[in-house]
């Protein structure tokens, strides 16, 4: 049984997506093999107008038939498959054109007639990849690409996607190369031709590929293998070195022993190094789509250190998320809608992890590791005022709220705070774990025991609520319902972790190593625990913090700032005025832009500077030391 908080998700979800919620005209998946194979080519060359072309042959029978475009993916937690961008869309049997209808209350479905005497379909469409980002992720670019099959795919339903079989196949540009989980079969020219697989497995199978590529292998002379696949905008960025690997093969090395197996046959990192293919961080089961700026090898010493969590957070999906996954995400085909209510264990635990491993596999020095988590602790301690009307459980609904718009006052209307917000409560699970146990046990117990799996065997085995309570309950008895229940309904921040632990949270003058990244990254100053603001390099406004100086000025998020006592407006006059103020003897004064107005703006913050630190509690034992120290 699901918590009481989910047993109106099907509903909710119906409230926010009435176009989607309908489905009594299409017929529910049953769990049988589909009759024949589904080809499904794609030809991915056309980088020019960044248009892949999707040419299918569908084994049928005369009658009524419905095609489905995938709707709900899977580590997105939302309806989100790019329908709209779908364009062209033919159907042919026997060649000749056989006429379709969208379904007006599922637009993702797409129903005809099958003449007698036809026994295939002939099906192409073009999938109309982003030209700009402002239309969506960019996926193609002059020197690689990204092909994600469920944008590429229709598929008849009635079936669930495991028993499709497709045998797909792959144009990339003359020359290029690619990384993927599928297994190929052969190459012709530069025609990839893939080993058949189910369409659950096929659509869990992206590929990257590139004019510049490379493979790196991290487990070398392991049974089984684990790969890193990296494409770049250029060659050089290629070029890692022998001290910058070693820390990617200890994460495979820290992750199969906290997790004790491998839930597959082989895992498959995919990374680019572009500033021109648009990020991304979706996990799979034996791969996972990770896109960072250039500089991931070349500003290793500096620039690129803040996201290199990202391949830790998005490995441990391998377990899970992928391997063990939430009762409510399992589901028949792609179009069935998906219940996020254990999002807290799916990707809070995982963000937890991310950090650990990191930090246990060298990719994170531990006083970064801390550093880092003092800007999540920071945030729930100061910049969470939501928490005060809507709790960490609710936000596991945000993916179908807000399909991860971008939000006006994130602070107060929360954004997917399960993430972080569930990181917190891991922490202090693993603290509670620890001390129950006289420090003989802890959540990497749990984690060995929940999530192992038999090596190689990637069949997903799900979980519901009460399975997380009843493994903890083996590690350590307690209360763990009612413990883990307060933290994630309440209103108010999980942040008793971090004492449990051994240290507080502090502010200095100065930022860490950490937050003078996240600034660089985010091209950014941050004074969101002074000011209650973040300012671009062009001078607007980011984030507000709800009820916080600025906010209580009057300043809005995309305002920009023109002047600063008298004189022009930078982030860094900004951060003098606000340390000058310290003692009160010189009030911030600010001329706004707001749209066409302008107007002068006074505050009296006497705070100063303020950048999270994480400083030891005196006599308390040292966990999170311990938390982050390798196995």
């Amino acid at each position: 049984m699901r918590p009481s908080p989910l047993a109106l998700l099907p509903l909710l979800i119906a409230a926010a997506l009435p176009l989607h919620g309908a489905r009594a005209q299409t017929a529910p998946p049953q769990d049988r093999p589909y009759p024949g194979t589904l080809q499904l080519d794609v030809d991915a060359s056309d980088i020019a107008r960044r248009v892949l072309k999707a040419r299918q042959r569908l084994p049928v029978q005369a009658g009524p038939l419905t095609l489905l475009f995938p709707q709900w993916i899977q580590g997105n937690h939302s309806p989100t498959g790019p329908i709209d961008k779908l364009a062209g869309l033919r159907v042919r049997g026997n060649g000749q054109a056989i006429a379709w209808t969208r379904d007006p209350l599922d637009v993702y479905a797409f129903k005809l007639d099958v003449p007698q005497g036809v026994s295939e379909l002939e099906i192409e469409f073009d999938m109309l990849t982003p030209t700009a980002s402002g239309q969506g992720r960019v996926v193609m670019t002059a020197d690689l690409l990204n092909v994600q099959w469920n944008q590429v795919a229709l598929y008849p339903a009635g079936y669930y996607a495991r028993g499709i079989q497709v045998a797909p196949s792959l144009k990339l540009p003359p020359g290029w190369q690619a990384g993927t989980a599928l297994e190929l079969d052969a190459r012709q020219g530069d025609t990839l031709r893939f080993r058949p697989v189910p369409l659950n497995t096929l659509l869990d199978s992206p590929v990257f590929a590139g004019r510049h590529y490379q493979q790196i292998d991290l487990a070398p002379g392991a049974k089984i293998p684990v790969r890193l696949n990296l494409v770049a905008d250029a060659a050089k960025y290629l070029e890692a070195k022998p001290e910058q690997l070693k820390p990617h093969r200890e994460l495979v090395t820290q992750a199969v022993k906290l997790f004790g197996s491998q839930p597959y046959d082989h895992y498959d990192f995919l990374l680019s190094l572009s500033g021109q293919m648009s990020g991304i961080g979706l996990e799979h089961h034996r791969s996972s789509e990770n896109g960072v700026d250039t500089d991931y090898f070349t500003g290793w010493d500096g620039s690129s250190a803040l996201g290199r969590d990202l391949l830790a957070h998005e490995y441990t999906h391998a377990w899970n998320g992928k391997f063990r996954r939430p009762a409510g995400l399992v589901a028949g085909n792609f179009n069935q809608p998906l219940s996020d209510g254990l999002l807290w264990v799916y990707e809070g635990q995982t963000q937890y992890w991310g950090f650990v491993l990191a930090a246990r596999s060298g990719l994170w020095k531990p006083e970064f590791a801390r550093d880092a988590l003092a800007l999540v602790a920071a945030r729930y301690a100061e910049d969470r005022p939501g928490l005060n009307w809507r709790s960490i459980q609710d936000t596991t609904l945000d993916p179908v709220i807000a399909m991860r718009r971008s939000k006006s006052y994130s602070s107060w209307q929360l954004s997917e705070d399960y993430y972080s917000g569930g990181q917190l409560v891991w922490l202090a699970v693993d603290a509670r774990l620890r001390a129950l146990s006289g420090e003989k046990r802890s959540l990497d117990d749990f984690a060995r025991a929940f999530f192992h799996g038999a090596d190689g065997d990637y069949e997903v085995k799900p979980y519901e609520f009460e399975d997380v309570v009843a493994a903890l309950d083996k590690v350590a008895p307690f209360d763990w319902a009612g413990f883990l229940r307060e933290r994630l309904d309440a209103r108010a921040a999980p942040l008793d972790g971090l004492a449990a632990s051994g240290w507080k949270l502090s502010f200095a003058d100065t930022p860490s190593e950490a937050g003078k990244l996240a600034e660089s990254d985010r091209k950014h100053t941050d004074l969101t625990y002074s000011l209650g603001l973040t300012l671009s390099n062009d001078n607007t406004v980011g984030a507000v913090r709800w009820d916080g100086p600025a906010f209580n000025a009057g300043i809005a998020p995309g305002s920009t700032l023109i002047a600063i006592n008298g004189y022009s407006a930078s982030g860094e006059r900004l951060k003098d005025a606000v340390g000058a103020n310290k003692d009160g003897k010189q009030p911030i004064e600010l001329i706004v832009r707001n749209g066409e107005v302008v107007r002068s703006v006074r505050i009296d913050y006497r705070g100063g500077l303020r950048y999270p630190r994480l400083e030891r509690i005196d006599g308390a034992p040292d966990r999170l030391s311990k938390i982050f120290a390798p196995k």
